[in-house]
């Protein structure tokens, strides 16, 4: 055996002992009445060809081959008959035709067509028959003569008109349009005899953008989904499902599709689908078709899909413009789901955590293949840390999944902080803490016990922080962030406020938008921006300032996320606002006692003098907690520089650098 011949055989698939796949079985077996009807054919042609024995026939025609051609009667040979069916049980080609109704002259027609592609003899008998030996696929005339169908009549030529059933489903090819009618090439895909022959894998043209559809799981809305599966069983469907959070849509059809007993593809629509493959698949396959992420424009793709033979199941978010098809589908709005339950996220971890699972997932309003998803990437960094399951990998996790567009409008906060860093009194603080129980619980109060109070009003949970600049407004939101176990977005309000009328309304509807589906904090800083107060109409400017404070209104009642605002000045906000607010935290400006704390607070990491007093710069300077924070760092470089620790000097000279930036007498310096 030569290296070249041992190779090949190494890298060789196994041959089987097992008998044929019961789909070749079958195919094969339709081809046997193929063979003897093109040998009948042969047999008939040769008997009054006078260049039957010639070698070199095909390769040029006689003066007596010519007067043989023109001779030949067009009918030839009429009696012949159609290739009769077999009934195996892994006979694809029959229950294909049966799905779509192909007659026995179109299923002879494709089996003629498909020949050459399973048994390599057929290409010398095809070559011989059509009079060119290089020709060795058959053409339209040679598919109607061995079916016995006259080639002058219309309805056998109809056959492969691109109406015909063979040719608007994709199953048959009629190439070189440039040649005579009679003598034009007909192929077979090649992904339609792979399947006939027992082979599902998807067209290569497919990979890039068919995705799992996942198994489906609750909560969903038990009677839609019961509704929706039985029209599903009753007829091919085409129906529209509108979804609120992105990947709704696909669950709830897995689910839907699951009840009905009908497999689907489940195709990403945003990268430019082949739509003639993609149809041609679900076809081969009798499944139903789900489209999600529908491009920017998807009038085309609907109208293409939109077939009267295959169940397709678009989902979206945008609402459904009758623009987009003439054949409207069904437009269903998909149920809001409810957050996976406890048992789900158990099963997703496959093990006890060693923390509070319930209270850890109830910010995530994940479905169940989110869920699925986080539980994996929380074990992979458990792993990574060397570490068993934590709360905070879960955490971690969810928020990974939660990335979204919200980046392009607002700044990403990751906090790293937690209750110990607030020095509030109890009140704020205990509203604080209200907040993140509203956040946790709003499914339940306001789905599952009703208590929305209706008009298309969304489960958002809204707060306002009021108060003086460096009270802690910004950092109180970061810590309900992390004790949501949520990243915080702190809105840039210089990219959304725009000159012109309308825009500013166009770039909050989309941070609304990315926020709606998201888990997330959405933090407006100095909302007095956007959320200010209307004013009596003086001129056009007015008018426009009043429409946008309209917009807003309307559009927090149908926020589904969490959003904070906070303002140095309550009054400046709109009563309207203040009405739709769940709650309002007001932050006071610290007494002296409040004052030591945040001092003593900023200095917890800070190498001090063992006379440091923080005590005299409570008393005599009126500082809120950012402010005092700003003393402290600049009392820590000044000792950073001597290499010594912070003094009392240094805490007195940051505090009066305070003052001195807030344009305020500083004590002890007289007066201006």
């Amino acid at each position: 055996m030569t290296p070249h011949t041992s190779a090949l055989s190494e890298d060789a698939p196994p041959r089987s002992r097992d008998p044929l796949p019961d789909a070749s079985r079958a195919l094969i077996a339709r081809l046997a009445p193929i063979r003897d009807q093109a040998a009948l054919l042969v047999e008939r042609r040769s008997a009054t060809d006078p260049t039957a024995d010639d070698p070199l026939r095909g390769l040029y025609l006689t003066e007596d081959a010519v007067r043989h051609l023109l001779g030949r009667a067009n009918t030839e040979p009429a009696d012949a008959p159609a290739p009769a069916a077999t009934t195996a049980g892994g006979d694809r080609l029959a229950r294909l035709a049966q799905r779509h109704a192909l007659t026995e002259l179109d299923t002879a027609l494709l089996l003629i067509a498909l020949a050459p592609d399973v048994d390599r003899a057929f290409e010398a008998l095809y070559g011989y028959l059509n009079d060119d030996v290089s020709r060795r696929r058959a053409t339209t005339g040679l598919a109607l003569d061995m079916c016995g169908a006259p080639v002058h009549l219309a309805w056998a030529r109809a056959r492969f008109h691109p109406s015909a059933p063979l040719r608007a489903l994709g199953l048959l090819d009629v190439e070189e349009p440039e040649r005579p009618f009679l003598s034009r090439t007909l192929r077979v895909p090649d992904r339609l005899v792979a399947h006939l022959l027992g082979d599902d894998t998807p067209d290569a043209a497919l990979a890039a953008h068919l995705r799992p559809l996942e198994e489906p799981s609750g909560p969903y809305d038990e009677e839609f989904t019961r509704r929706l599966a039985a029209r599903l069983s009753a007829a091919p469907l085409v129906a529209y499902l509108r979804e609120h959070r992105p990947g709704d849509g696909p669950a709830l059809a897995a689910a839907a599709l699951g009840a009905a007993g009908l497999d689907a593809l489940h195709v990403s629509a945003s990268g430019g689908v082949p739509l003639p493959e993609l149809l041609r698949e679900a076809r081969l396959r009798g499944c139903a078709l789900v489209v999600s992420r529908l491009p920017d424009e998807p009038a085309p793709l609907v109208r293409e899909l939109t077939t009267p033979d295959i169940p397709v199941l678009f989902a979206g978010e945008r609402p459904y413009d009758a623009q987009w098809c003439d054949r409207d589908p069904l437009v269903l709005e998909v149920p809001r789901r409810a957050a996976g339950t406890g048992a789900q996220w158990s099963a997703a971890l496959g093990e006890a955590p060693g923390f509070e699972l319930a209270a850890a997932v109830a910010p995530y309003r994940l479905g169940a293949d989110g869920i699925a998803r986080v539980a994996r990437a929380a074990r992979e960094l458990a792993a990574f840390d060397g570490t068993a399951l934590t709360a905070a990998h879960l955490r971690l996790a969810a928020r990974q999944q939660s990335a979204s567009g919200l980046e392009r409008h607002a700044r990403r906060i990751r906090p790293d902080v937690g209750w110990a860093d607030l020095v509030l009194p109890d009140e704020p603080l205990a509203q604080l803490r209200e907040l993140t129980l509203r956040a946790r619980h709003r499914d339940r109060v306001l789905g599952d016990w009703r208590l929305s109070a209706g008009g298309g009003r969304g489960r958002g949970v809204l707060g306002l922080f009021a108060g003086e600049s460096g009270t802690g407004k910004t950092l109180s939101a970061e810590v309900v962030a992390a004790e949501l176990g949520l990243d915080l977005y702190v809105v840039q309000l210089s990219s959304t406020v725009d000159k012109y009328v309308g825009e500013t309304e166009k770039n909050l509807e989309r941070i609304f938008t990315e926020a709606d589906r998201t888990d997330a904090v959405l933090l407006f800083d100095e909302a007095d921006a956007v959320f200010g107060r209307r004013s009596e109409v003086k001129d056009s400017h007015d008018r426009y300032a009043n429409m946008e404070s309209a917009y807003l209104l309307q559009r927090l009642e149908s926020f589904d996320g969490i959003a904070l605002l906070t303002t140095n000045l309550r009054a400046n906000i709109d009563e309207a606002f203040t009405r739709r607010l769940d709650l309002v935290v007001d932050f006071p400006f610290p007494d002296v006692r409040q004052r030591l704390a945040l001092w003593r607070h900023s200095l917890a990491g800070v190498p001090c003098a063992a006379d440091a007093d923080p005590g005299r710069c409570a008393r005599d300077f009126e500082l809120a907690g950012g402010s005092i924070r700003s003393a402290v760092v600049t009392a820590a470089y000044a000792a950073a520089g001597r290499g010594e620790p912070v003094t009392t000097a240094d805490l007195l000279e940051g505090a009066r650098r305070e003052y001195r930036k807030a344009g305020r007498l500083v004590p002890g310096e007289g007066s201006w």
